[in-house]
């Protein structure tokens, strides 16, 4: 698994403000931190990369138990993404996962790589909550990861040929880039680094909420 995260001062944009008592790059640190956690509790995943040149990213993902790779040079999203697949181990399915899903249970995660790799050998998708982002990217062996995220990026993985999963994973769906989807998030059960900043009304994620 790939997760791709921006410097802190950049990442999350249309976020900043959410938590008025929290400094911007704290609350994306744990959006990402969040992420990574339950990616690696996920039993269906052999391997978390994570790409970013945000020094502190870099050390909490270490701590955790991920592998970390420089971002290319002014390469994008996209690139980043093409990079960690291209150093990954082991030859088998190879995904990428967007890194502000603070709600994510490995329980979903797992579900959603397993219906991915049911039928033919074809890349799969996930779309956001609201239907045209994505959130999960996975591609087979020997099939170039090919990534389309951005604007609209549902539509452009479906063009490049990749197919739309369904499902019923909302911690998975649930990415966060404005306070309404933060607040969404919430209501489904934050995981540990973003439930403390997020106050004593945000339950843990896998609590009740």
């Amino acid at each position: 698994m790939v997760v791709p995260v921006k410097p802190l001062t950049a990442a999350k944009s249309r976020l900043r403000g959410a938590l008025p008592r929290v400094r911007h790059e704290e609350l994306a640190l744990a959006l990402a931190a969040d992420t990574v956690r339950a990616v690696l509790a996920c039993p269906a995943v052999a391997e978390v990369v994570v790409v970013t040149d945000d020094a502190r990213v870099a050390a909490t993902a270490r701590a955790a138990g991920a592998r970390v790779l420089p971002d290319p040079a002014d390469g994008g999203l996209n690139a980043a993404l093409r990079h960690g697949a291209s150093a990954a181990h082991g030859g088998g399915w190879v995904a990428a996962l967007t890194a502000d899903l603070p709600a994510l249970r490995p329980d979903d995660l797992a579900a959603a790589l397993r219906a991915a790799q049911d039928g033919p050998a074809v890349r799969r998708f996930v779309a956001d909550a609201p239907g045209d982002g994505t959130v999960l990217l996975a591609a087979p062996p020997g099939t170039p990861l090919d990534p389309r995220f951005g604007v609209g990026s549902a539509a452009a993985h479906a063009a490049s040929g990749a197919l739309r999963l369904s499902g019923d994973w909302p911690s998975l769906r649930r990415d966060v880039d404005t306070a309404a989807d933060l607040a969404a998030a919430t209501a489904l059960g934050l995981g540990p680094r973003t439930a403390a900043l997020a106050g004593p009304k945000a339950s843990p994620a896998g609590a009740p909420g």
